[in-house]
């Protein structure tokens, strides 16, 4: 759906108890096709519903990344992650072992992930269940996973830590940024478990040592 160029809603939202009022207004964006910034246990990312093709290639265009970029779908808890992605019992363990936290993991996709947002020849898709209330209120009032990507953009070393630099830099490309206080500037440790064995596919917030 085209989007018009106007300023995005900013919502101040409470890091430890999220005002429900303001929590419906950003889900109402997402279910209204809507593109948001909203803050992770990790760092900012941008979000929106799955299944929302026009979105995606929004992500992909305002962090200059191709076809084969993985987004990551971001899940409540362990039973709606497992709707999702081929889950064996090894995995499963390590998987529930290190949730919630800043970790991301690569799986096969089942069914329920539209073939676009899927990785297009392996098939797999990243994970995760993040620690972070406003998150979880965001999911808990949708009702489903957030499709997301770091909001990492071209040219820039780290993520954006505060969300009036979000509006800054992303104030007309976005529906909605969420501002919970500072967060952090270090996306997810990436763990590929798609293959035979286990792969750091990118070393981040989380700690590597416990693989």
């Amino acid at each position: 759906m085209a989007r018009s160029q106007r300023s995005a809603q900013y919502l101040d939202i409470h890091p430890v108890d999220p005002q429900p009022r303001l929590i419906d207004k950003a889900v109402a964006v997402l279910q209204d096709g809507g593109l948001i910034a909203y803050p992770t246990d990790s760092c900012y990312a941008l979000g929106c519903r799955l299944g929302n093709t026009d979105a995606l290639e929004r992500i992909r265009r305002i962090r200059q990344v191709g076809k084969d970029h993985h987004f990551t779908l971001v899940c409540a808890d362990f039973a709606q992650l497992g709707q999702f992605v081929i889950v064996s019992n090894p995995v499963f363990r390590l998987v529930k072992n290190a949730t919630p936290g800043p970790y991301t993991f690569i799986l096969p996709t089942t069914r329920e992930v539209p073939r676009k947002m899927a990785h297009p020849k392996k098939h797999t898709v990243g994970v995760r269940i993040p620690e972070h209330r406003v998150t979880h209120a965001l999911l808990e009032a949708l009702g489903e996973p957030i499709v997301s990507s770091t909001l990492l953009l071209p040219g820039q070393e780290d993520p954006p830590a505060e969300g009036w630099v979000v509006q800054d830099l992303l104030g007309e490309q976005v529906e909605a940024i969420i501002d919970s206080g500072q967060v952090g500037i270090e996306p997810t440790t990436v763990v590929d478990l798609s293959g035979d064995g286990l792969v750091i596919a990118r070393e981040g917030a989380g700690d590597v040592s416990r693989f």
